[in-house]
């Protein structure tokens, strides 16, 4: 029984979903994976069932109707996670823009170094980002710089996708409380466990921007990003006045 689980929320994914499986399996530390798909046209659910036999005990889906967004993928997920009882539980894209190989790096981060969450960083050294176009860099970077000012949360990338959490996080947080759905989930998912007195740790990663497969990504992602940060330190400082 491994205690780690690496969460993979799926939309037309069967470019990548088969290699990344057998890559996450092929490790030398143990995981468990979850697929969450969101009705998939193409059949990424199909394949993954196919390769349960073989990874029987080990690969685990669950299958939703129609897309339902990141966050409450990862919700549903996390939920799954606790009440199987993983100590470990990480956040992974499928397209190979997170490399399986950092996997480890990151639990070490929790399991041996004492964080509670690791963030796989695009920027905690300069900007490691391949095969993004010039603007997309700038505006990631830029969003993350903004949440920092915003929120106060010393880490170089807020936005990151790529990370491991303690299951005593999880259960700490109300998952159901969350607010947002899109890639806005996953700063809030980072400053509600900063609030909470969690020690957050950044892990270097290079981040190669997807070759198989269509990006989900768009603007108005960020968007949500920028205006949703003050959303969420404005609900912060109204249930911190509430407490006094």
């Amino acid at each position: 029984m491994s205690d780690s689980i690496v969460l993979i929320p799926t939309y037309n994914e069967k470019e990548n979903i088969e290699s990344m499986i057998r890559a996450v399996f092929g490790l030398d530390l143990s995981f468990h994976i979850l697929i969450i798909d969101d009705g998939s046209p193409d059949g990424t659910a199909h394949i993954v069932r196919t390769l349960q036999d073989e990874f029987a005990g080990r690969l685990f889906l669950i299958e939703r109707e129609g897309k339902q967004g990141l966050g409450t993928a990862y919700i549903c997920g996390f939920k799954w996670a606790i009440a199987h009882t993983y100590d470990y539980v990480f956040e992974m894209d499928a397209d190979f823009s997170h490399n399986p190989a950092d996997l480890p790096r990151l639990y070490a981060a929790c399991a041996e170094q004492g964080a509670d969450v690791a963030i796989g960083s695009r920027y905690i050294n300069g900007v490691n980002v391949v095969n993004w176009p010039l603007g997309r860099v700038l505006m990631s970077y830029f969003a993350s710089m903004y949440v920092r000012v915003v929120t106060g949360m010393k880490i170089q990338d807020t936005t990151a996708g790529f990370v491991c959490y303690r299951r005593h996080v999880l259960e700490t947080i109300e998952l159901d409380h969350i607010h947002f759905k899109g890639y806005a989930f996953q700063i809030e998912m980072k400053f509600t466990a900063y609030t909470r007195g969690f020690k957050l740790a950044e892990i270097p990663i290079i981040f190669i921007n997807r070759v198989l497969g269509v990006s989900k990504m768009n603007s108005s992602i960020f968007g949500e990003a920028l205006f949703g940060v003050l959303k969420l330190k404005w609900l912060h400082c109204l249930r911190v006045c509430r407490q006094k």
